[in-house]
């Protein structure tokens, strides 16, 4: 069950970000063997002010079309199934909605699955 936040500048329209949301959910079915009706997502938006990030780290340029998006999932997969991850999230989202792959930055947060609370008001733990 991963949980995505996703950030990006106000003002896009709704079908922009349901097509963050697709193309994230999309991803995470194919590499990471996610359940299609597996989805926790979080979506902020942001004015300029309040969304601060280098436009030139690492000599990539970014534009106001960035986008953050942060996974927090259980560390049970491998180095070659998180790259193909970040490929195919890149991918989709450069196909529809059109993000510029330099636009879009990924964050994995890994945590153990004995961590990993399921809700319903009391903490249960997978094992």
């Amino acid at each position: 069950m991963p949980l995505t936040r996703i950030a990006l500048r106000a003002g896009k329209p709704a079908a922009y970000r349901q097509a963050l949301t697709e193309g994230i959910q999309r991803a995470l079915i194919a590499e990471f063997n996610v359940p299609e009706d597996d989805i926790f997502m979080v979506i902020s938006e942001q004015d300029e002010s309040n969304f601060v990030y280098n436009r030139n780290y690492l000599d990539i340029q970014r534009s106001d079309d960035f986008v953050l998006i942060q996974l927090t999932v259980t560390n049970s997969r491998t180095q070659e199934q998180k790259k193909a991850l970040y490929k195919r999230i890149v991918d989709n989202l450069a196909e529809y909605p059109g993000v510029r792959r330099e636009d879009v930055f990924i964050n994995l947060v890994e945590v153990l699955k004995e961590n990993w609370s399921f809700g319903n008001g009391i903490a249960q733990y997978a094992l």
